[in-house]
């Protein structure tokens, strides 16, 4: 389990096609199972590795990605049930911090990508944040510095038509198109 910086907040990274790495997310947050993780990828590609990938889904991608912008889309049948918490969907984005793109790369598959904070308190923008949450509990923190904090990620389902914001956050919808 590493903790990193995004465009926004720390977040927690486990590779994301593999169940018991996902539970440890779960866990350490106490996060309800009912709540479905976040996934960073690092390309179309790798989108299209994991979910199904509408052409309105791919027009979104080329304007937004990368960027503070989750589309939510049907998953694959790999991805692990908890990663979606039942729901066959999975939220994806490619991100535009440097240490978030490049450990998605390092890694060649998905990560999750939650907010680095116990469920229900402030998620942080500083390593030294992330440390006062985890301290021994989590084996890794790259440190990237502090993070905007601000608005979390703007969440899209394209699994439906017309596509339903699901949180209003740093991306502004609507987007022309969505």
């Amino acid at each position: 389990m590493v903790a990193f910086p995004t465009e926004t907040f720390y977040g927690l990274a486990a590779a994301a096609l593999d169940p018991v790495s996902v539970r440890r997310i779960f866990e350490l947050k106490g996060r309800p199972a009912s709540k479905p993780l976040l996934v960073l990828v690092d390309s179309m590609a790798m989108a299209e590795s994991v979910a199904h990938v509408s052409n309105p889904a791919l027009a979104l991608m080329a304007r937004c990605w990368p960027g503070a912008l989750t589309l939510v889309l049907s998953a694959h049948a790999k991805v692990p049930s908890d990663v979606t918490a039942g729901t066959g969907t999975l939220g994806l984005r490619v991100s535009s911090h440097p240490v978030a793109r490049g450990l998605v790369e390092a890694l060649g598959e998905p990560v999750t990508a939650p907010s680095a904070n116990p469920s229900g308190l402030e998620p942080p923008t500083t390593a030294e944040g992330v440390l006062a949450y985890f301290a021994d509990k989590i084996d890794l923190i790259l440190d990237g510095g502090p993070t905007a904090g601000g608005e979390p990620s703007t969440v899209l389902d394209v699994t439906v038509d017309p596509p339903r914001v699901i949180r209003q956050g740093a991306v502004r919808l609507p987007i022309a198109g969505a």
